[in-house]
C-alpha cells in the first residue's frame, strides 16, 4: 500500500495547481492513500497559510474529490499546524478532521526555513540553534495536540548542521514523542531542498526505530509534480531500519497497514 499524508493546496499561498490536480496525479502515482494537510490558519505569517474564514471552503472541497475520486483513492483530510507558543487556535484544534501534523517552523518568532530570514544562522552557536528546535519539538509532543511530527529535522534544511551528535540533541525530543503515542513522517520534501536528504536523517531514522516510533510517508507536495516524489527510496528507508508498516488515520484513530 502506498501512503502519502502530507500535501498542501493554493489556499496556502505558496502552492500551485487545484486540489483536483494532485487527486489525479496521485491516481496516476498509483497512491492508495492520500493525505491534503495544508498549513492551519493562525494570527502570525499570515501570508503563508489560508485564513480562518477559508478552512470550510477547504474542508469541503476535500470531502469533495474524497467522494468523486473514492472508487480510485482513499483521500483523507487534516491540517498542518505551526506549534508556536501563543498562536495555537482552538477554532483549528476543533475541526472534525483525520489527523493533525504538527510542525515545528519557528523558534520563538524567526522563520528559520523560509530563505528570506536566512540571515537568522549568522553569529549564532549552531549547536544552540539545533537544541532550541529540538526544545519545541519536546514541547510540542508534550502537549498531546497532534497526531504526526511533521519533518522532525527541518532546521538542517539549510545544511546548517549540528557540531554534536545529532542523536544527543534530539534524544529526549524524541523519548517525548514515543511517551506521546505520535507519528514521525519521512518527508519527501528535504530531496527537493539544499539538504538534499530526507527529514528525518539515518541518524535520527536509527533512533526512532530504537524506540519503535510507528512511521508515515509524506510528499509535502506544494505542486501536482511534487506528489511520489522519492516516494520509493523513503519506503527503502523505512525498510533499512526495520519498518514493514506504515500509519493512516481517520477520524484521528491510527491504523498500521502494510507498506
Amino acid at each position: 500500500m502506498i501512503v502519502d499524508l502530507h500535501n498542501h493546496t493554493t489556499l496556502c499561498n505558496h502552492a500551485s495547481g487545484s486540489i483536483e490536480a494532485y487527486v489525479q496525479r496521485a491516481i496516476e502515482q498509483k497512491i492508495d492513500i492520500f493525505g491534503f494537510s495544508d498549513h492551519a490558519p493562525m494570527n502570525f505569517d499570515e501570508a503563508y497559510r489560508m485564513s480562518f474564514l477559508e478552512m470550510d471552503d477547504y474542508e469541503k472541497e476535500v470531502l469533495h474529490v474524497k467522494k468523486k475520486y473514492q472508487s480510485a483513492i482513499d483521500i483523507l483530510l487534516a491540517y498542518e499546524v505551526d506549534f508556536l507558543e501563543g498562536y495555537i487556535d482552538e477554532k483549528v484544534l476543533s475541526r472534525k478532521v483525520d489527523y493533525f501534523i504538527g510542525s515545528v517552523h519557528f523558534l520563538e518568532k524567526w522563520g528559520f526555513d523560509n530563505p528570506e530570514f536566512i540571515g537568522g544562522y549568522q553569529n549564532k552557536d549552531i549547536d544552540e540553534i539545533w537544541t532550541h528546535y529540538f526544545d519545541a519539538i519536546e514541547t510540542m509532543a508534550k502537549r498531546q495536540l497532534f497526531d504526526i511530527v511533521g519533518h522532525l529535522d527541518l532546521i538542517k534544511v539549510f545544511k546548517f548542521l549540528p557540531k554534536k551528535d545529532v542523536r544527543s540533541i534530539a534524544q529526549n525530543a524524541i523519548k517525548a514523542i514515543k511517551k506521546a503515542n505520535m507519528t514521525i513522517e519521512l518527508n519527501a520534501a528535504g530531496f527537493r531542498k539544499p539538504i538534499q536528504e530526507q527529514y528525518p536523517s539515518n541518524p535520527l531514522m536509527e533512533l526512532i526505530a530504537e524506540h519503535d516510533i510507528s512511521i508515515t510517508f509524506g510528499s509535502d507536495a506544494h505542486a501536482p509534480e511534487q506528489i511520489g516524489f522519492c516516494s520509493n527510496e523513503l519506503r527503502n528507508i523505512a525498510k533499512n531500519y526495520g519498518y514493514k508498516k506504515c500509519a493512516i488515520f481517520q477520524n484521528r484513530e491510527r491504523k498500521l497497514v502494510n507498506f
